[in-house]
């Protein structure tokens, strides 16, 4: 009979590997079906809660974090990188979701019900807080990115910005999990749990539609997007780079003919050198004083041994404003010096700022750029084809943060203009034409959040709550409601 009874124990939990980790791989990743990761860590904590072993438990997390994460393994190998990076990240990832899982099933056993509800979700914001600090590439694969398209729980952002959302995303499940290992044997103890679970989620959607039904303030902005893939960024500086951005001025052109105020173009599109850099700029600066419409360009601007990925913006009457992308992408953007202050200027009775691709996978520059009251952010970018939803759209998140409309154009991705509540106003491809363009009014006006009065407070209450579930579990060490 015992060894019956831990044949079938290994069946339920290779089952529960495989069914948590088929939910996480079609679930996340570069197009996530947003609904799958409420339910993937399910199966998993079910298994943990019933196990008797804990190395099994600690197995079957780890495995299955480890295995949703290839859908991402495409991704990096197209990208270039070694085999090793995707180990690394995902495996660091595993073991601390192994170690949460863990960490929950040790408070429930000791019979610290509220504390083990906590334990997953605030050990697994904490640690994507504190990646955030140190990876060069900041928030990018929270958890809660796999959440875009869930307007109304998106709208979370703007309280406690993909810290919270990432909490209660986990939450749900915990206390799922929880609630059913409970069911038979302590029902009173169940239906609290399960209610209070279904209570916080209410209340966070609630709040997401009464967001969603109000409307951003300021005035509407007729803007311009311009991007192609057929027509590559110029590595070298010369006539070929003017040729370039002559090509796409005529877009702009062509765009502001149909009322744009303000067109924007991908980054990096070609070399501009000191002292030759009046060249290009006379090309965008002449159709901004001819129109009175701003340009903002994307440009590899090289002076002396500096070279900066910058977007240089032409107003009408007023000398050339420049703004240096910020957080820069390794290895591809190594060669540049990041910037290290943000452009805001007044336009339309309303501010406007500038920021550059991977500048939004952080969330600062955009905080910075809330609470100097921009309503809308302009943002060059270029992306990698394959992620051109994903990493496009996680820019969407910073706009419902901190308060402001996005418009983003992309090379190798997406046109994109989204309002401050992450709502998708227009969108194209960037390779849908030979240029692709649109045009399209978006609300400008800038509007207050509770993530810009105290930024990152929420990751600091998830790690006050896994530090005290920690301790519990040392508090509670002898106490078992079960062998």
């Amino acid at each position: 009979m015992e060894s019956g009874n831990k044949v079938g124990g290994l069946a339920f939990g290779l089952l529960a590997c495989v069914t948590t980790a088929l939910l996480m791989y079609f679930g996340n990743g570069l197009m996530p079906r947003w609904p799958l990761v409420w339910i993937a860590p399910v199966p998993v904590l079910v298994f943990a809660l019933r196990s008797r072993a804990w190395w099994s438990v600690g197995l079957a997390a780890f495995a299955a974090w480890l295995a949703g994460g290839l859908n991402l393994w495409g991704y990096l190998h197209e990208l270039g990188l070694p085999p090793v990076v995707w180990v690394v990240d995902f495996g660091s990832m595993a073991v601390v979701f192994a170690a949460c899982v863990l960490l929950m099933r040790g408070l429930a056993r000791r019979g610290a019900t509220w504390s083990a509800w906590v334990a997953l979700p605030a050990g697994w914001v904490t640690f994507e807080y504190v990646r955030n600090l140190l990876w060069p590439h900041g928030s990018g694969g929270c958890i809660a990115y796999s959440q875009l398209n869930f307007l109304p729980f998106l709208q979370l952002a703007s309280l406690g910005g993909p810290w919270l959302m990432g909490f209660v995303l986990l939450l749900f499940p915990a206390g799922l999990a929880l609630g059913i290992q409970w069911w038979m044997a302590e029902r009173e103890r169940a239906v609290r749990l399960l209610g209070a679970t279904a209570a916080v989620v209410a209340v966070a959607l609630v709040f997401g539609t009464i967001r969603l039904a109000e409307h951003q303030p300021g005035p509407v902005i007729h803007v311009g997007l311009v991007a192609t893939d057929t027509h590559r960024g110029v590595t070298n500086p010369g006539a070929p780079a003017q040729q370039l951005f002559e090509e796409y001025a005529q877009q702009g052109e062509g765009l502001i003919e149909q009322g744009a105020r303000v067109v924007v173009m991908p980054e990096n599109l070609a070399v501009i050198v000191d002292p030759n850099i009046g060249q290009a700029d006379g090309v965008f600066q002449k159709i901004a004083d001819n129109t009175g419409a701003v340009l903002v360009i994307g440009m590899n601007h090289v002076a002396g041994s500096i070279r900066h990925n910058e977007a240089r913006i032409y107003a009408p009457g007023v000398a050339v404003r420049s703004y240096d992308k910020e957080h820069l992408l390794p290895p591809f953007e190594n060669i540049f010096t990041p910037g290290t202050s943000r452009t805001v200027f007044a336009e339309s009775g309303g501010m406007w700022g500038v920021a550059i691709c991977k500048d939004l996978d952080f969330t600062e520059p955009a905080l910075g750029y809330g609470r100097g009251g921009v309503g809308l952010l302009l943002a060059p970018a270029w992306d990698f084809e394959v992620d051109a939803f994903y990493h496009g759209h996680i820019a969407v998140m910073r706009a419902v943060e901190d308060g402001f409309s996005l418009v983003r154009a992309a090379r190798g991705g997406f046109l994109t203009v989204a309002d401050d509540r992450g709502r998708i106003v227009a969108e194209t491809r960037s390779n849908s034409a030979e240029f692709a363009t649109l045009v399209v009014d978006v609300p400008a006006g800038h509007d207050g959040t509770l993530f810009l009065l105290v930024g990152d407070w929420f990751a600091w209450v998830a790690i006050a709550l896994a530090a005290m579930a920690v301790a519990r579990l040392g508090w509670n060490k002898g106490r078992t409601t079960q062998d």
